[in-house]
C-alpha cells in the first residue's frame, strides 16, 4: 500500500508515520516543510518526503505525481490554533479550505480515495446551548452524530468559527467530488488528540498562544498561574493520540467498510471540563516533577476576549457519539484520562524540565477558573 500524508511533520502525522512504517508493506510520500517532529523518521528508505510546502511554485507536478501513485491520500495539513481563528481569519481560512481544493481536485482526477481529517468544531455550539438545557438532560441536544446533528455556528464577527467554518465547506467539497464524480472519500472529526509532540511550548519553542494543554504546561514549567477562560463550563473529551492512530489504522485496513463515511474519532469516557483538565494537570505535573506543591498550582481566570482577543467564542461541549466507528471499524478508545496526560506530561517535564526559568511560587487564589481547548 502506497499513501501520501499532507502535513506529516504535525503532531497526528509524526504519529501516523511512526506506525505506518513500522509495516513492511506500506509506502509513504510525505508532505510538510517542518520536521522537527519526524527527525527520527528522516532517512527511512520507505519514506519519500517532500520537504516543501504544499503549494509553493513549481510544486504542482511533483503534488500530481504523488496523488496519481498513491492507494489513499491523507489530508492533515491545517492551521489549527484557536489563537488564530480570529486573529489570523484569512490565513486559517486559505489553509483549512482554499488551498485544499487542488488536493482534492486532483483525487477526483485521479480516482483516489481521500481520507480528509477535519474536525469535531465543524459542530459548533450545541443546541443545549441555546435552548438553556445547562444540565443536558437530553443527548438529542448536545450528543454528537455524524449524519444527523446540525453545525451551530456564531455570527460571521465571531471570527473564531474561521476554522470550523473552512473545515466545514471542505467537507461539503470533498462530498460534492464524491457525489458528482465518484471520488471515494472518508472523514475524520478529531476530538482532542493529545500526547507527546503535541504542539509548541512557548518559551521553549517559541512564543505565542498554543493549544490548552501547551498553554497550561508552559505555565507549570515556569511556575506561572494557569490561565483559565470564561468560567470553567466548557468541556471537552480528551483522546490519546495512539487509540487516535489506531482508528486510521482500521480505517486504512478496511477500506469498503470505511469509504463513503464520516467517523467521529474520540474517547467519550474521558470528557471533563477545563477546570477538570487544569486540576488533574498540576496533580499529575506534580507527580511527575516530584514536588507536591504543584497541586496547589494557581490557577486564574480570564475572560476569553482578553485571553484570545475581539471575536472570540467558545463551544460549550464536544460529546461524540462513535457507533458508526465502533459498528464499521471496530475501533474503541481504550486510554483513559488520566494515562493520556501522565504520559504527555512526563514527555514534557524531561525535554524541559531542566532548563525551565521557575520564578519564585506564588500562593494559589481561590477562582472559579475554566479554559478552552
Amino acid at each position: 500500500m502506497h499513501i501520501l500524508i499532507t502535513g506529516c511533520g504535525g503532531f497526528i502525522g509524526s504519529h501516523l508515520l511512526e506506525r505506518l512504517l513500522q509495516r513492511a508493506d506500506v509506502t509513504v510520500s510525505g508532505w510538510d516543510h517542518q520536521q522537527a517532529k519526524i527527525e527520527h523518521l528522516l532517512g527511512h528508505q520507505r519514506l519519500n518526503l517532500r520537504g516543501a510546502d504544499l503549494y509553493a511554485c513549481g510544486n504542482d507536478a511533483h503534488l500530481r505525481e504523488d496523488v496519481a501513485a498513491a492507494d489513499a491520500v491523507i489530508n492533515l495539513a491545517a492551521i489549527c490554533n484557536p489563537s488564530q481563528y480570529n486573529t489570523r481569519p484569512l490565513g486559517v481560512i486559505r489553509s483549512n479550505f482554499t488551498d485544499m481544493l487542488r488536493l482534492a481536485d486532483l483525487c477526483a482526477e485521479h480516482g483516489k480515495w481521500l481520507i480528509h481529517v477535519s474536525t469535531s468544531e465543524v459542530y459548533g455550539r450545541t443546541l443545549a446551548s441555546y435552548t438553556g438545557d445547562a444540565a443536558y438532560e437530553d443527548p438529542a441536544l448536545y450528543e454528537l452524530r455524524e449524519d444527523s446533528t446540525p453545525f451551530t455556528l456564531g455570527p460571521v464577527q465571531n471570527q473564531r468559527w474561521t476554522y470550523a467554518c473552512a473545515k466545514q465547506l471542505m467537507e461539503r467539497y470533498v462530498y460534492a467530488h464524491h457525489y458528482e464524480h465518484g471520488m471515494p472519500f472518508s472523514i475524520i472529526r478529531p476530538l482532542n488528540f493529545f500526547g507527546p509532540r503535541m504542539d509548541f511550548i512557548p518559551g521553549f519553542e517559541g512564543e505565542g498562544i498554543p493549544r490548552v494543554l501547551a498553554c497550561f504546561l508552559s505555565a507549570l514549567l515556569r511556575n506561572e498561574p494557569l490561565q483559565l477562560v470564561d468560567g470553567g463550563h466548557a468541556r471537552r473529551v480528551i483522546t490519546g493520540i495512539d487509540d487516535a492512530v489506531d482508528a486510521f489504522m482500521l480505517l486504512l485496513d478496511k477500506p469498503e467498510a470505511g469509504k463513503g463515511q464520516i467517523f467521529n474519532i474520540g474517547n467519550p469516557a474521558n470528557e471533563t471540563t477545563i477546570r477538570g483538565l487544569a486540576d488533574t494537570m498540576r496533580r499529575l505535573f506534580a507527580e511527575a516533577v516530584g514536588d507536591p506543591a504543584y497541586r496547589d498550582h494557581p490557577m486564574h481566570t480570564v475572560p476569553g476576549e482578553t485571553f484570545y482577543g475581539p471575536g472570540y467564542e467558545d463551544s460549550d461541549r464536544r460529546l461524540p457519539n462513535i457507533d458508526k466507528a465502533r459498528d464499521l471499524l471496530g475501533w474503541e478508545p481504550v486510554v483513559p484520562l488520566e494515562s493520556v496526560l501522565r504520559e504527555t506530561i512526563a514527555y514534557y517535564v524531561e525535554k524541559y524540565w531542566h532548563v525551565a526559568s521557575r520564578k519564585p511560587r506564588t500562593s494559589a487564589a481561590p477562582s472559579s477558573a475554566t479554559g478552552t481547548a
